[in-house]
Parts: structure tokens; sequence; C-alpha cells
């Protein structure tokens, strides 16, 4: 199968008018592995059979809710790689999700697979080398709401070898493992279940990331005190408190956890997250969040998980993937140099990854 697209490698002045950025950008943007930790597109493919090898325009509601990506946009976007998520329905019988769960992820590799000389899945940084190499997207898999395997997790061994890379414990519901970050918790903090250590551990055996995106705050810290410490510990999609105080945003403590322990914070799209009103619709807030993680820490901390298609309204200056460079452009004005911007795109997710798989 072969994906519609344009390269715009052919032509960055082109891609740096139609956007209305300096070619500079651009041409950072190509040179750079640019990496998204959080892409939930398949979700729409498992709801209504959304085709992710077809091209998509922006849908019914202008890229609000759904619409931002498919395989063809993301080619466009010049995007190295990704972590394709898929995401646990809490209202299925508890008995029933590692099933569904192997099942979905077998889907989505296959669908992978149905376009081979613009995709390969990979589960580690050589892996992605060889595929970027190659010219393709690099796919890594990963998984939102560890309650599809909280009662077996080895169900992830009928898998492929490494074939998930990372599991958020818990998503917009409470589960055994642990309590949401959301309202949707009810009152109080119950922090980490009592089944959670063992569930950390079994991850860790298998090399799998403990993504500590949307955990309750005393859940993210029970997590930490029973993590492996050999193990970068990530967030992969959040917004920072301190730039914009919300219950799905990560404080400066938890921030400064997080890059002590080597991992990452991904800054993702959603505007209510940002916060400032109209100006949180505006790509430019995404950039003030990565400031502020780089404040707190340093620029080997920073990175991005935009969480498209997860039902987020996105900047509206960047309502798709294929707006991606604005955020260059809006980095390079800011002073940042090359390699900072580099590392935010993606070199500093890649560390991470090396460190735990090579």
């Amino acid at each position: 199968m072969t994906l519609d697209y344009v390269d715009h490698r052919a032509d960055p002045s082109a891609w740096a008018r139609a956007l209305g950025i300096p070619r500079e950008a651009v041409e950072l943007y190509l040179a750079s592995e640019v990496i998204d930790q959080h892409v939930d597109t398949f979700i729409w493919h498992r709801v209504f059979g959304y085709d992710l090898t077809r091209r998509h325009g922006t849908g019914p509601f202008g890229a609000r809710i759904l619409g931002q990506a498919d395989f063809p946009r993301v080619r466009e976007a010049a995007l190295g790689g990704a972590v394709w998520i898929v995401t646990t329905n809490p209202l299925r019988p508890a008995r029933s999700r590692p099933g569904v769960l192997v099942r979905n992820v077998r889907t989505l590799l296959g669908l992978f697979a149905k376009v081979p000389d613009d995709f390969a899945h990979v589960t580690n940084v050589r892996e992605y080398r060889a595929a970027r190499a190659a010219g393709k997207h690099a796919a890594f898999v990963g998984i939102q709401g560890g309650n599809a395997l909280d009662r077996d997790v080895a169900a992830l061994d009928q898998l492929p070898p490494g074939a998930v890379l990372r599991v958020t414990l818990v998503h917009l519901s409470n589960s055994r493992l642990g309590a949401t970050s959301s309202p949707l918790r009810g009152r109080g903090d119950a922090g980490l279940g009592d089944a959670a250590r063992a569930f950390i551990e079994a991850l860790h055996a298998r090399k799998i990331f403990v993504d500590l995106a949307h955990i309750s705050k005393k859940g993210f810290w029970d997590a930490l005190a029973v993590h492996d410490k050999t193990i970068a510990p990530i967030v992969t999609h959040t917004g920072i408190a301190g730039v914009h105080p919300h219950w799905r945003n990560l404080d400066d403590d938890q921030v400064r956890a997080v890059a002590d322990r080597g991992g990452t914070v991904g800054i993702m799209y959603q505007a209510s997250f940002l916060g400032a009103g109209e100006i949180g619709r505006r790509a430019a807030r995404i950039v003030d969040h990565l400031d502020h993680v780089i404040r707190v820490t340093s620029e080997d901390h920073a990175s991005l998980g935009s969480d498209w298609d997860g039902a987020i309204i996105t900047p509206r200056d960047m309502p798709t993937c294929l707006e991606l460079p604005r955020l260059v452009a809006e980095m390079l004005a800011r002073g940042y140099s090359p390699e900072r911007v580099q590392k935010i795109l993606g070199g500093n997710f890649l560390r991470t990854v090396a460190a735990l798989r090579g």
C-alpha cells in the first residue's frame, strides 16, 4: 500500500511559506529526530473503523477531538517516530481485558505492517535508527490504562518481545492499581493500590516504562517509592502546574523528581491544560510549558507528547500534526539553540529508551 503524502524535504521553503515561519525553522525541524510520545488515533479505528492508512481531513469538528493525525499526515509531517497508543476501556469486564488488549496490539501492529515502505514497528533505539536509516517512521507501542493487565500482566508475553514500550498505571478512572488525577476519582486521594507494587515490578522485569501520566499526586509519589531506581520514570503527556494550575498538570516537585532520575516530561497539546484563555489556543503556549520544565530542571528533560486524537482541542494555529514546525519557529524566536531544540523534539526521549533497552 502506498501512502498519500507530500515529502517536504524536496522543498522546505514551500512548507515554510505555507506555515508562515522562517525557512530556518523548517530546515532544523527536518534535520531533527521528531518523536511524539502519545498518539491516540488508534482509538478511533476501534470505535468506528477510522482507517489510519488513509489520508483524512480535519473531520466534522475541524480537528477538534479527532482528525489530527493518520499515517499519511504523520509521514508528511516528517515525524520520525511516535508511541502509538492502545487505550483501555474501563467499562469492559476485567476478565476479558487482557485478551482484548493483546488483540488490539496485534491489530495495531498489523496496520503498521500494511505500509512496510513507510512504517516499522520498533522496540528500542537500535531498531529506531535502522528504521530511520531506511526512511521509515519508527512506531513504538504504548498502553494507556494498566487496568487492562492488572489481573494478568503475563498476557504481554503473548506479544512479540518488547512489543509494548510503556504503560500508564491509570487513565481517567480509578482502578485496583491506583487513583487517577481526574476529578472522576471522587473525594480524597487513595494513591497507589495494593496490587501496584507487583505490577510495577512485572513491567520493569520486562523493560517496560511505567508512565506516570494521569496518576493522582499521592499515587505519583507512591509509585516513585517502589520504582526501580535504575529505570527512568517518564510522564509522556501532561501540562505543568507552574504555568497553569490544573488537575491534569504536574507541579514543580514532580517535574524535578522525574528529572532527578533521568526521565523526561512530555508536554501535551490540550488547550485547557495549557491555560491562559485564548493564549492557550496558540502553539506558543506549549513552549511556555517546555520553558518551565527547562527552568526547574534542564533542557535534558523536556519532550513532546501531543495526545493527538485523544479527544483533545489543540492550539488553533497547530490543529494537526502538519503544523508542528511552528513549535520550532517559536523555540528559535525565544533563543533556543539548535541543540536544545533537537533534544526536546526527540533526543531526550531517545536517551531514556536507550538507557532502558539499548
